[in-house]
């Protein structure tokens, strides 16, 4: 949503503070020298019986002169499985704040190794790639290699391990010729890779995505590295919720950070696919997201009244644009207090009216609400609030902060009866207002004042670089010094809060409408895929934030939350026909599509602009025929943590071209989005893996290259492009809409590779049912094969699970694209239905060539996807 103006007196504060905060161990650590003397060891253990296990116990070697440091640390390195090594170290004789179980299930760290356990240095499983070792070196050290290349992942040699109570500090070497380092966000950066020299803070705060550089609304202390030339990968995650700065220099990864403990798990790969495999088996799958989700949405900040919601809806529906969900921001609101309708502007019952209109036209709606609760003791929610006690505490009593109500409380996620709290008042408000989805904003949490400090924990002696200009860490947020459910401070859990609001809204949704849920977060945390979609946040209609958006949902799906997209056009500023255009041909390829602005830009829906309007219906056409795909990446996604929008080097990890790109990016593995970035551009030079690729907007213009090379392609204003790799096979759909009814009707696209071989699959079910891939009975999943052989090419269907009705689902067309040219042009096929009695079907099929391919086309076959058959080509 919105950012909001720091007054002048508060900046003035905020600096003063900063000043009479400074201390020996801050100067020391922003001149990034070693605060600390190390550790050394005392003893290491290796489990004997399960070689899984290893224990130290590390002692200082000296007090710094600064900040006191912890005597006595245990460091406990596990393999938790094969391909998933823990190393922990904290407190040996103090419980120290991490990220609870409850938050993010995971394993309980045993406290030592078992009797009978061996004096050892190394720890190595059989059937493990990771070997864990204890260097010879003093102070102590320890090192994460590969086992089957040798290579050194992770080395701690010749870098102090300081750990005082408010810092801690731990380096590691780095090849920088071989290293690529991704993750570490969020933030709005130019280049997906991480570029030498950066200092990356996390810390949530409520800084608008149009400032690159800075911290923004999430904290991910997770990067995946690939290593040149030969494109192994692995992951790191530092699981830790206080505030940090990561400094990456290319040869050195340094994290500094201000509480908790170092909690480390280490991925082996060896693919970018499998890290994400393990990472997300870890931190949570993400969560599958209804049908309709990935339908075109359209929103303002600044829409008045309920007659401009309607007036949208409908100039869609005249210039024939698809738009499957309508969105309203804090307009809709009494007095901005979440769960209430503007009586005058909004009235109950003309707003019904409305949402019963756009689910009778196979559309849906979606509001937002914000986690400050207006402090008035007429408001309803407030009085429920207060009678159950669910709000954060400071100073003895509710912290009381500001928003766009005026006055807040802020519910406390982390009590338990919060989440009954807020499940109820989401049931009150829908029995007013049926919305179908729920966008949750300002939830870092945004604060539009920062109160003075009160404790030590307001004013850490260490300042991360909150900003870019190492604001104290309470600007315009909860003070740190603030308590939750527990005792816990608002210093240690700070970062959880989008990601408990997310968990919390997620359930409410699911337990009152009974289907699965639609949530948007902007506030994010390692997790938050589990619950939640994401948005890069407040961007501006500029040809950088056009850019920066690849990088950001890239990123995204790094961090687990594969549905992401941006705000087409810009939400800041005003945007421009031509900017709006190119953003609408790339937006369209989000896998989550929105167009948003704000109050005081000028309007920018789609119908607005003639040229606009042609590529909306243009891209738009595509990706609603492109839905089943997009659709069955939700579910791989869901299965296995792989990102929809990827970079290119998940597909291509062997090429070291593709390792830099930050302006391309594919749509799972079959698709290749090169849009123009730049003003007044008409040309666009992209980058082709090796491979065959169709340009999906006209079928007979290729690119065809062996070991991969850059291409100038033709972008005049109303094309973006967009091909299909060789080898895929893509179930389309007719409809372009969302609507799932029993009758649908599909295409096949069939993309040939150089060996005239292709393969697909296509995941159906309701499109809302709460468990993807639950019950037999509520989905099918088919899988599609395709080669050539002795002049015939012979498509063939295999159902994995098919009890899902799917008798009404026709498949209706198949194209083969990449076939050798005929020189008759004449070309029949056969289908055999193999479930009814092998009933076989035999015609001809109209086909055109080029000049490298043929195309062929079967039509009006009516063949139940459901059932398995065989679709013959003889040439």
């Amino acid at each position: 949503m919105r950012r909001n103006i720091i007054p002048c007196f508060a900046l003035l504060f905020l600096s003063v503070v900063s000043l009479l905060s400074s201390s020996t161990l801050a100067a020391l650590a922003q001149q990034d020298q070693p605060a600390g003397h190390g550790y050394r060891l005392i003893s290491a253990h290796r489990n004997h019986k399960s070689g899984d296990l290893l224990t130290a116990e590390l002692r200082l070697i000296r007090q710094s002169s600064y900040e006191f440091d912890i005597e006595k640390l245990r460091f406990i390195a596990s393999f938790e499985t094969k391909d998933r090594l823990r190393i922990r170290i904290t407190d040996a004789d103090q419980p120290r704040w991490e990220v609870p179980p409850e938050v993010i299930p995971r394993q309980t760290p045993p406290n030592e190794a078992s009797r009978g356990a061996t004096k050892s240095r190394v720890l190595s499983p059989a059937g493990s790639d990771l070997v864990f070792t204890i260097t010879n070196s003093f102070p102590f050290a320890f090192a994460v290699t590969r086992r089957s290349s040798g290579e050194v992942l992770f080395s701690t040699e010749g870098h102090s391990l300081v750990f005082k109570d408010r810092y801690l500090e731990i380096s590691s070497s780095l090849p920088g010729e071989k290293a690529n380092l991704y993750g570490l966000g969020e933030h709005t950066k130019s280049s997906f890779r991480l570029v030498p020299d950066e200092k990356l803070t996390l810390w949530n705060a409520d800084i608008a995505a149009m400032n690159p550089n800075v911290n923004l609304y999430g904290s991910h202390p997770f990067y995946m590295d690939v290593r040149s030339p030969t494109g192994a990968a692995h992951g790191v995650l530092l699981l830790n919720s206080n505030g940090m700065d990561v400094l990456y220099s290319g040869s050195l990864i340094t994290y500094k950070v201000i509480g908790g403990i170092l909690d480390f798990y280490f991925f082996a790969g060896p693919t970018p696919v499998a890290v994400m495999d393990q990472y997300t088996k870890l931190i949570g799958r993400p969560a599958p997201m209804p049908y309709w989700s990935f339908g075109f949405h359209q929103c303002r900040y600044g829409y008045k009244n309920y007659s401009e919601l309607v007036e949208v809806a409908t100039g869609y529906e005249e210039a024939e644009i698809p738009l499957s969900v309508m969105w309203t921001d804090i307009d809709y609101m009494d007095g901005y207090k979440d769960f209430t309708l503007d009586p005058v502007n909004f009235p109950d019952d003309k707003m019904r009216n409305f949402v019963q209109r756009l689910h009778e036209n196979g559309q849906k709606y979606v509001v937002i609400v914000d986690p400050g609760i207006s402090v008035n003791t007429t408001y309803a929610t407030f009085q429920r609030g207060m009678k159950d006690q669910v709000f954060i505490k400071w100073n003895g009593t509710n912290y009381l902060g500001a928003v766009w109500p005026g006055p807040v409380y802020y519910p406390d996620f982390l009590n338990p009866a919060t989440s009954e709290f807020w499940s109820q008042e989401i049931s009150i408000f829908r029995r007013t207002l049926r919305f179908d989805g729920l966008w949750i904003d300002m939830n870092e949490l945004s604060n539009f004042i920062t109160s003075p400090p009160l404790t030590y924990l307001d004013d850490p002696p260490y300042k991360i670089n909150n900003g870019g200009v190492q604001r104290p860490i309470g600007s315009n947020t909860v003070p740190a010094s603030a308590l939750h459910f527990g005792g816990q401070t608002e210093y240690d859990v700070h970062n959880l809060y989008g990601f408990l609001e997310s968990k919390a809204t997620h359930d409410a949704l699911m337990r009152d409408t009974g289907k699965r849920p639609f949530v948007l977060s902007r506030s994010t945390f390692v997790g938050s895929g589990k619950y939640t979609a994401h948005w890069s946040g407040d961007n501006a209609a500029t040809w950088e934030d056009l850019a920066y958006s690849i990088p950001s949902i890239l990123n995204s799906g790094l961090f687990g939350i594969p549905m992401v997209g941006a705000d087409i056009c810009g939400f800041n500023g005003n945007t421009t026909e031509e900017l709006c255009n190119r953003w609408i041909q790339l937006g369209a390829f989000y896998p989550f599509a929105r167009d948003h602005s704000d109050k005081n830009s000028i309007r920018q829906e789609l119908y607005l602009w003639k040229s606009v309007t042609e590529s909306a219906k243009n891209v738009l056409g595509l990706r609603y025929r492109l839905l089943p795909y997009y659709y069955t990446l939700m579910y791989k996604a869901h299965q296995k943590g792989t990102p929809i929008a990827r970079p290119l080097f998940f597909s291509f990890p062997e090429d070291p071209n593709t390792y830099g790109i930050s302006t391309q990016f594919l749509v799972g593995e079959a698709l290749l989005v090169s849009p123009v970035l730049k003003q007044g551009a008409t040309s666009v030079e992209a980058y082709f893996p090796k491979g065959r690729w169709f340009n999906l907007f006209n079928l007979f213009h290729t690119v065809e290259t062996t070991y991969g090379k850059k291409v100038t392609l033709q972008a005049p204003n109303d094309t973006i492009n967009v091909h299909a790799r060789g080898g895929n096979i893509l179930v389309l759909q007719e409809r372009l809409d969302v609507t799932l009814e029993e009758e649908r009707l599909f295409g096949i696209l069939v993309v040939l590779d150089e060996e005239g071989a292709a393969r697909g699959e296509v995941f159906l079910d309701d499109g809302e049912v709460v468990k993807m891939g639950g019950k037999k009975s509520e989905w099918a999943l088919i899988r599609f094969t395709c080669e050539v052989k002795d002049g015939k090419v012979k498509l063939k269907s295999q159902v994995v699970n098919g009890s899902y009705a799917t008798e009404k689902m026709l498949v209706n067309n198949v194209v083969f694209l990449g076939l050798r040219k005929s020189n008759s042009g004449a070309v029949t096929y056969d289908l055999k239905q193999k479930k009814s009695g092998r009933k076989s079907f035999e015609g001809n099929a109209s086909y055109k060539s080029a000049e490298k391919f043929g195309l062929a086309q079967v039509n009006d076959i009516s063949q139940p996807i459901g059932e398995n058959f065989e679709l013959q080509l003889s040439m």
